[in-house]
């Protein structure tokens, strides 16, 4: 995986008259969407939604077995995800989820058009020892990985996107992170 800056923002204008309210941290298992978007949620003084809570008992089973879910297995997820968003984007709200496609992210726009998106990159192999050291804490196993990768559709060219690479420490991505959302107008509720 080439290595990006810190950052590297499409989309952004610099203004300050609208910033986002609502935003969605996403990337891989294993890139720390949850730990991001919930400490993002907490500095912004937001709501935080943890995609993964909206799952069926069908999808974690699936996953749990080591079987990826399917675009049809992540229909009603997606749909009660973009629900959640729109309901809370007055009050501001950050959710983690996958997003791995540019369908599932067009899904989720379709409830809050502005949404943006945090996309935290991660390396394969890194992803893979993050995701093994959850150990059964976590539904997701590592040997999901792969499939995670080959599904995701880097949205390098979508507007309302910050890319950070999530290898760097917590609290640089934090700073980046709302720095971002108070310059950026693209996303407004």
């Amino acid at each position: 995986m080439q290595k990006i800056a810190l950052s590297s923002l499409v989309g952004d204008t610099g203004a300050p008259d609208c910033p986002p309210r609502a935003v969605v941290v996403m990337g891989v298992s294993g890139s720390g969407k949850s730990t991001v978007g919930e400490r993002l949620a907490l500095r912004q003084g937001w709501i935080f939604i943890e995609g993964d809570a909206f799952h069926s008992k069908q999808n974690h089973a699936k996953m749990q077995a080591g079987t990826p879910l399917t675009d049809e297995d992540r229909e009603s997820w997606l749909e009660a995800l973009g629900r959640e968003l729109a309901r809370h984007a007055a009050a501001g709200v950050v959710l983690s989820c996958s997003a791995l496609k540019r369908a599932y992210r067009q899904r989720l726009r379709a409830h809050v058009p502005d949404l943006a998106f945090i996309w935290l990159e991660v390396g394969r192999d890194e992803a893979r020892q993050r995701v093994a050291s959850r150990g059964e804490r976590h539904f997701f196993p590592a040997a999901l990985i792969d499939s995670q990768f080959a599904a995701l559709e880097p949205p390098h060219d979508e507007a309302g996107l910050l890319h950070l690479d999530s290898e760097h420490p917590l609290e640089a991505l934090l700073v980046q992170a709302a720095e971002w959302l108070q310059r950026n107008p693209h996303a407004h509720a």
